[in-house]
């Protein structure tokens, strides 16, 4: 079968979740319409990229039209109870961006157990971590070996520490410093884990500056992701600046219209030439 241009995706959007639950609120989507966009994207012949994959495309190697790089940020444990087996039935698989100070030891927890569990919010789960409970809400190293080895997610980098260090650190050496240890140390624990080092290093909050940027490149980092939405993530694209699509909280009609319009090789780069024009004005885009 002879393959044109058409065949190659002009652009891969990246789509980023946080929570797979029940619970409602901010940063949740339900099981039921995550399970209506992977089923989406299946019905559409949409192949999900793994990690590298996605940066071989941001270098310049075609991949499949309908291609798209699914991202959980925190790593947290609905996670696993709720998305895991989703993308298994489905074959699909996921990137998760991992806290490594927040993920522990011990035996792995059944996920019908865990299900029968009340479902934590958002809010509750960032409760449990500052009162020194992670475990409760994030996933456990023996969890990650099993979707690891189920290839339903892959590993990388949320930092170690999660923290904000440009407002933690009142000088700019001290926060340097701190931003480089933080992300050298979650690297490590990776490395040390997974058997391999990362490449790709998501930021906490979404914030980054100059001193965030260098510290990542001096640990090894080479694709950096942000919760920005203002542009397409092409071949050439910045790869320290990837651009993500939030999920927010709907269903398979919502990634479908995303999805359309970021696509669009005409009306797609449009819209987010004038999206970038509006924030720039100040004004409100969605």
């Amino acid at each position: 079968m002879i393959q044109t241009a058409e065949s190659f995706a002009n652009s891969v959007p990246v789509v980023m979740y946080h929570h797979v639950s029940s619970s409602g609120g901010p940063l949740t989507l339900s099981p039921e319409n995550f399970e209506s966009q992977i089923k989406w994207l299946a019905n559409h012949g949409y192949i999900t990229l793994t990690a590298d994959e996605f940066a071989r495309f941001l270098r310049g190697a075609p991949m499949p039209r309908r291609s798209i790089l699914l991202t959980f940020d925190d790593g947290y444990l609905d996670n696993y109870i709720h998305a895991h087996p989703i993308l298994l039935r489905y074959g699909f698989n996921a990137v998760m961006f991992l806290v490594t100070g927040r993920v522990h030891d011990g035996v792995f927890r059944s996920i019908d157990a865990l299900r029968a569990e009340p479902a934590h919010t958002h809010q509750a789960c960032e409760h449990l971590v500052r009162n020194g409970r992670p475990d409760e809400m994030t996933v456990r190293w023996s969890e990650v070996e099993i979707m690891r080895a189920a290839g339903t997610f892959e590993f990388h980098s949320h930092t170690h520490s999660h923290l904000r260090w440009d407002v933690l650190c009142d000088d700019a050496i001290g926060k340097y410093q701190q931003i480089r240890a933080d992300i050298e140390q979650s690297k490590a624990i990776l490395t040390k884990r997974l058997g391999a080092g990362s490449q790709h290093l998501c930021w906490p909050e979404g914030y980054f500056d100059a001193d965030y940027i260098d510290a990542a490149k001096a640990a090894g980092f080479e694709y950096l992701y942000t919760t920005r939405n203002l542009r397409r993530n092409v071949a050439g694209s910045d790869t320290l600046r990837i651009h993500r699509l939030a999920d927010n909280g709907k269903g398979a009609d919502w990634l479908a219209k995303k999805l359309r319009r970021y696509q669009d090789p005409l009306w797609g780069g449009a819209y987010y030439w004038f999206k970038r024009a509006r924030q720039f004005r100040g004004e409100a885009w969605s």
